[in-house]
């Protein structure tokens, strides 16, 4: 097989490991969500309990771009794909089992199990191209990305309706079985030296010495937090709750958003392609700085007691599609930026930077909301992505060399 058509083999297994498993994520993410909310928990009871998830996540994108550079991208895969399963089998349990701690353990192990796998699916497409391909690498960065996110969405919608058809424990033992068999196939046929340096990193390796890396991540940071501050815990409670809505319709506008969000997300170098040029500095800072105009405004409509059935519903349509080309553009930087031997160094060090966004969105998400609600949630929003934008001012002006 040629070079080529070898690249692009392994890139479809990655796509499809990393598809089965934000099917099985984003459908546990809405029936902890929903069943949770349904046996009396708090919104902040619920934050909660995904609390280890994003504290994990943290840890395990730093630690495991290590494992990465020194193991191989294959096992940290496939190691993810087996740690959702187990994640997904201990929450089928009897319901006198699903106490806090043991929905945060099993929680943990979902939140170790999926930074592995997106480190591992982003740092491998980097090494499966040669250096000078910039345009072909934001491309396939971006289909990887947006493809992602829209299956996440259809796992949102799935959650949702295995819930009402399976019940929780039906469900989660119907995921583990699927993604049981994707991590059998996936021992087959990912290539087996995949992202392994040449030189074995040392531990203390881990925390990243590049400045263009260091602002990057701290943009990264404030741009998840942005998003899950009202998105993940406030507004499906919002819809719940306060609009009546049935766990199917939250399920299904939410499942429809994010696979809006990650079909823009997968045509952002359409939107921000200049030439040849892959973008830069300036980009990041400009579309930033947009969804934060954005999202103030989002917030002032509802303080202002705008119908909130309209504002948060054609606020999610906009707010999707300008997040969408944010995030795309730090997913092409980021692996841009990265170094070619142990890479997946850098992008561990980045990603664990967005699952520490995510854990302080997540957190602020439950609590602002019970506190003050889903306007304070959107004001938060905005003034975070201000922060992220200003951050990404700093960065280097371009990724450097021409599309390939």
């Amino acid at each position: 097989m040629s070079g080529g058509r070898a690249s692009l083999g392994q890139y479809l297994v990655i796509t499809g490991n990393y598809w089965a498993f934000t099917l099985t994520d984003g459908a546990l993410r809405m029936l902890v969500v929903l069943h949770f909310h349904q046996l009396g928990y708090s919104p902040l009871q619920v934050a909660m309990l995904f609390l280890f998830y994003e504290v994990f996540g943290v840890v395990t994108n730093l630690v495991g771009g290590w494992l990465g550079a020194r193991l191989g991208l294959n096992r940290t895969m496939n190691l993810g794909l087996l740690l959702q399963v187990g994640a997904l089998a201990m929450l089928a349990v009897p319901a006198a089992m699903l106490t806090v701690p043991w929905v945060m353990a099993a929680q943990a192990l979902s939140g170790i199990a999926k930074d592995l796998n997106k480190m591992s699916a982003k740092a491998g497409v980097k090494l499966l191209l040669p250096p000078g391909e910039q345009g072909r690498l934001y491309r396939w960065v971006a289909a990887l990305t947006g493809s992602k996110n829209a299956l996440k969405g259809i796992g949102f919608f799935l959650g949702g309706l295995l819930l009402s058809l399976l019940g929780f424990d039906g469900a989660v033992l119907a995921m583990a079985a699927a993604l049981g068999l994707v991590w059998l196939a996936s021992l087959g046929l990912l290539r087996r030296d995949l992202g392994r340096s040449s030189a074995k990193p040392k531990f203390t390796e881990l925390l990243s010495k590049s400045p263009a890396i260091n602002r990057l991540s701290a943009a990264r940071l404030f741009l998840f937090a942005a998003r899950d501050v009202w998105f993940v815990v406030a507004l499906p409670v919002y819809f719940s709750a306060s609009l009546g809505w049935s766990h199917a319709e939250v399920g299904s506008v939410l499942a429809l958003w994010i696979i809006g969000y990650g079909a823009v997300q997968a045509m952002a170098p359409t939107f921000t392609g200049r030439g040849r040029q892959p973008p830069g500095a300036g980009a990041a800072f400009g579309w930033a700085l947009g969804l934060a105009t954005l999202t103030a405004g989002l917030a002032w409509a509802l303080s202002a007691a705008w119908p909130p059935e309209a504002v948060l519903i054609g606020g999610l349509l906009a707010f999707g599609a300008a997040f969408a080309v944010n995030s795309a553009l730090h997913s092409y930087l980021i692996v841009s930026h990265a170094r070619e031997d142990g890479v997946s160094l850098d992008v561990g060090f980045y990603y664990m930077a967005n699952a520490g966004g995510r854990l302080l969105g997540t957190v602020l998400s439950g609590w602002v909301f019970q506190v003050a609600g889903l306007a304070a949630c959107l004001w938060i929003s905005a003034g975070l992505l201000a922060v992220s934008a200003l951050v990404a001012l700093s960065l280097p002006g371009s990724a450097a060399r021409p599309a390939g």
